[in-house]
């Protein structure tokens, strides 16, 4: 069992959550959990961009396309 976390919500995020738990049949605590690991992933991958963002830099790698013309 893990542990609890309280959060406030506005009431235009509170009904926005209430609709997805209508539409999903999840409950609000399987759609923030799901959320928060979508952001979190979200974040680690920025983190990593911007680490890895000068080596890029260093090879003429300066967009998306650059990258995948190579790896494809």
């Amino acid at each position: 069992m893990g542990r609890t976390l309280t959060i406030r919500l506005d009431e235009d995020l509170e009904l926005a959550l209430d609709q997805v738990m209508a539409r999903t049949g999840r409950t609000r605590s399987e759609v923030v959990r799901d959320a928060l690991r979508r952001q979190l992933a979200v974040q680690e991958f920025r983190e990593l961009r911007a680490q890895l963002l000068p080596y890029g830099e260093a090879r003429d790698l300066l967009t998306d396309e650059d990258v995948f013309s190579i790896v494809s």
